[in-house]
């Protein structure tokens, strides 16, 4: 008898990896650590005219498989009707299968809108007016939209000169929901086009209330906006890197090559180099003082097509999966704060998964026994988050480290209709444990295993990063 598509025990193949995630995993709140949420959508607690602006608005996800499957730009990023986009993403559902699509596409209907049909292009019409219908009443305001989906703490990517007003009009409305900013300072060592870096310094400058002549001077005003983060709640920080940088430098040199890029000069690709080493060592280090978590996204390659960067700016669908050498600038970074006894809480993520097993032994190096789970290995990240991918990162983590210690999922995020890939993630997970324990390779112990899938799922993110006291018991 064939099963129904999506049912309950979707992904759960056998009855312990039911047990596990219906019993344990299931109930658990969300903790989104890492994400891309608007926080001024947030605070205006925003509803949506329709389908489209809330599921297709800025989805590079989706435009990247319209496009391959024939539709035309101005149906992802053009002119063409909120509706007429959506019509034409229904026509492509059908040929994303077994591409993670179409598994989100169809959880999203199904747990925010309670539609089980599945999405096409005859369907197309009738889930488009339901969905939208429901959109414009209150109950799917963001804020209900959070509370749907039993979401706990959002911690939204904010560059340093942000106002982060929207933040504190937040906590100022009581909303129950903590919203956190965390800092992502990428943009304060993008010293390539010294023309745009000085043009940054300039808002750097009026943030912060410093004017900047001198290197001293630009850290103090990082310094001013790492302390008004921290002030408002922040805990942790992010890089988007193609790799670390971990270059010698010594402080003169970074003072010159400074006076260098405000005086206009363009630098050598070795001083673009130095310099970044030197900041990603100064963030590093005012992380640790405040007891952050520092997350490094590394591996992406970036805005391929010129053509299309030119004509529509980054994040719009252009990237891929890159290659480049992770392990020895890694290493020397991690150790260079360690020997200074100054390495904060870090999360590795990783993008090429032929380094997954680097990434899974390296962390290892620096768990030092001072926090658990210190150094992390980062949840399936971007084109890796998804079934194969997931499982692949959860294995070499288990196989080489303590999944057990997993501070888990994250949505990553720009759409406040992603939260499914939390239950994804869990089901995933449980999954693997279920069929270890059917295989006789893990105990038929379901209270036990139940407890580390809920410190996976939950308890464990909200102990590292400082949500609360202790964690969730395990029962021995």
């Amino acid at each position: 008898m064939k099963k129904p598509f999506l049912n309950d025990d979707f992904l759960l193949q056998t009855e312990s990896a039911r047990q596990l995630y219906h019993s344990f995993a299931k109930p658990m709140p969300i903790i989104d650590y890492h994400c891309h949420l608007p926080p001024d959508q947030i605070a205006e607690d925003r509803t949506f005219e329709n389908l489209t602006q809330i599921w297709l608005y800025g989805d590079h996800y989706k435009w990247r498989a319209m496009r391959t499957n024939g539709v035309d730009e101005s149906y992802c990023t053009g002119n063409q009707s909120d509706f007429a986009k959506f019509q034409k993403w229904a026509e492509t559902v059908p040929y994303t299968v077994r591409n993670p699509l179409y598994h989100w596409t169809h959880l999203e209907l199904q747990r925010y809108f309670g539609i089980t049909e599945t999405l096409n292009g005859q369907s197309a019409r009738r889930i488009y007016d339901a969905c939208t219908e429901q959109l414009q009443t209150p109950d799917f305001s963001v804020r209900n939209l959070l509370r749907r989906m039993n979401v706990e703490t959002v911690c939204t990517t904010d560059d340093p000169v942000d106002s982060l007003e929207y933040h504190q009009k937040l906590a100022d409305s009581g909303f129950e929901i903590s919203v956190l900013p965390a800092f992502r300072p990428d943009k304060a060592m993008a010293v390539e086009d010294t023309t745009t870096f000085n043009q940054y310094l300039s808002r750097l400058e009026s943030a912060s209330n410093v004017s900047i002549a001198d290197f001293d001077d630009f850290l103090t005003a990082l310094r001013q906006r790492h302390d008004y983060f921290a002030a408002m709640g922040c805990k942790l920080s992010d890089h988007g890197l193609e790799q670390i940088y971990a270059e010698e430098y010594t402080e003169a040199a970074i003072q010159a090559i400074f006076d260098k890029i405000r005086s206009g000069s363009t630098l050598s690709g070795a001083e673009v180099l130095t310099f970044k080493s030197a900041m990603l060592v100064y963030f590093a280090e005012m992380d640790w003082e405040k007891g952050w978590t520092q997350q490094f996204h590394l591996g992406a390659l970036r805005n391929n097509n010129s053509r299309m960067l030119r004509q529509l700016g980054p994040d719009t669908g252009w990237d891929s999966i890159g290659d480049f050498s992770q392990a020895r600038a890694l290493a020397r970074f991690l150790d260079r704060l360690d020997t200074t006894d100054k390495l904060a809480k870090t999360i590795l993520y990783n993008l090429n998964p032929a380094d997954n097993e680097l990434l899974a032994t390296m962390i290892g190096n620096f768990n030092d026994g001072s926090v658990a789970g210190k150094i992390q290995f980062g949840s399936g990240w971007w084109f890796l988050d998804q079934k194969e991918g997931m499982e692949r990162q959860i294995n070499a983590l288990s196989n080489m480290g303590l999944l057990s210690r997993f501070v888990g999922m994250l949505t990553d995020s720009r759409s406040f209709l992603s939260y499914p890939r939390h239950e994804y993630f869990r089901r995933i997970l449980c999954n693997l444990f279920g069929n270890d324990i059917e295989n006789g390779e893990l105990p038929d112990d379901i209270d036990w295993m139940g407890n580390v899938v809920q410190n996976v799922c939950y308890g464990n993110a909200k102990t590292y990063f400082g949500f609360s006291s202790k964690p969730l018991e395990l029962a021995v």
